[in-house]
């Protein structure tokens, strides 16, 4: 299933500057009953951010209305804990399109990549520049330039990161792993006429 292409994301940010944050705290395993990956951004971070009695909970940054944005900004080592998919899908389906850290668990950065979200790492100098600037300034725009592979704040502050060659392709035409095979139909079939 082809999703948007990511080309360039200038957007607003929500700072979450919490490191270790865990794919139980991104979505509680009582959560994992569905098996689509709809309706689980409901439940982002559903512990943090509401009571429990459902009412949300005015001091997590996500029922703060000064915050906004596709970019989730995130303290170091992200992601960690469970291998659980489900973690990359309640954060694209709460609207985010890129999580910068300043580290990702592996497992979480390879599912994440493969629902259409861009784990941005970051150093963590650059990081702290990040949360000072959406600090400073909640309205702030942070530009992720996915074919230059760089992240640039209002200031010019900008800094370099790595991504899979094969997953920037998949992102910039907005394929998955069958999309990208179905891409090279051709060549495939050149292949097996010459054998």
């Amino acid at each position: 299933m082809a999703k948007e292409k990511f080309t360039t994301l200038k957007s607003r940010a929500v700072p979450l500057a919490i490191e270790n944050i865990d794919t139980d705290q991104i979505i509680p395993a009582r959560f994992l009953k569905a098996t689509t990956r709809d309706g689980f951004g409901e439940n982002l971070f559903r512990d943090w951010r509401y009571n429990s009695d459902n009412t949300p909970k005015a001091d997590f940054i996500l029922n703060d209305n000064t915050y906004s944005g596709k970019i989730l900004v995130a303290g170091k080592n992200f992601g960690c804990g469970s291998s659980r998919e489900h973690a990359a899908w309640a954060i694209a389906d709460y609207g985010f399109r890129v999580v910068i850290s300043s580290f990702f668990a592996d497992i979480f950065k390879n599912n994440a990549l493969n629902n259409a979200t861009l784990p941005v790492q970051v150093s963590d100098a650059f990081l702290k520049k990040v949360f000072a600037a959406i600090e400073k300034n909640p309205a702030t725009i942070i530009t992720v330039d996915l074919e230059n592979q760089k992240v640039t704040l209002e200031d010019g502050t900008s800094e370099s990161f790595d991504i899979n060659a094969y997953k920037k392709i998949c992102l910039t035409n907005g394929y998955d792993d069958i999309d990208y095979l179905l891409s090279l139909r051709e060549e495939i079939k050149q292949f097996e006429a010459a054998r």
